[in-house]
């Protein structure tokens, strides 16, 4: 893994895991459904950016290399960019 992309990864699980702590004591303090709808949607986002951030190392690092060598690993890289986006092969 890039170590920079390491890195803001690790700091961005750190992050996740206090909002989901919140969220939890919101849960069992009762705090208003739509505040917690509210946290919740911003775990969301969160998830998705730290999702972008290993679709980024991954590009940059394991595709990279696959579609230089070409051939299975140039179809297999194709693979896994399209389970990686939720296309289904045809």
């Amino acid at each position: 893994m890039l170590e920079d992309i390491k890195k803001r990864a690790l700091h961005r699980t750190s992050i996740l895991e206090g909002q989901l702590r919140g969220i939890a004591r919101m849960i069992e303090s009762e705090e208003y459904c739509m505040d917690i709808i509210t946290q919740s949607r911003a775990i969301q986002r969160s998830l998705a950016s730290l999702d972008r951030l290993l679709l980024e190392n991954h590009l940059r690092t394991h595709i990279t290399h696959m579609i230089e060598h070409g051939g299975e690993q140039r179809d297999q890289a194709v693979e896994e960019l399209l389970k990686a986006f939720d296309v289904e092969k045809k």
